[in-house]
């Protein structure tokens, strides 16, 4: 099983995602439950193609930590 770090951010219009350890993996949604199924999906197929073409499988190196400064 692998496992990446998936970013989601908010659009004017929609959500999108990306995810820093597999460069060119992308997906939208209208909803961020939605963009999560795709991005899933991209995930899956990037990582199934990796594969079939005998590449390497990236290292899941990124991680995301929140911070907390004073206002």
């Amino acid at each position: 099983m692998y496992r990446f770090l998936i970013v989601i951010e908010k659009t004017d219009n929609n959500y999108s995602a990306y995810s820093p350890d597999l460069p060119g993996c992308v997906a939208t949604g209208k909803t961020r439950e939605e963009v999560e199924r795709n991005m899933h999906e991209a995930v899956e197929m990037h990582v199934q193609g990796l594969l079939e073409d005998k590449l390497p499988i990236p290292e899941s190196t990124a991680y995301a930590e929140y911070i907390a400064v004073p206002a």
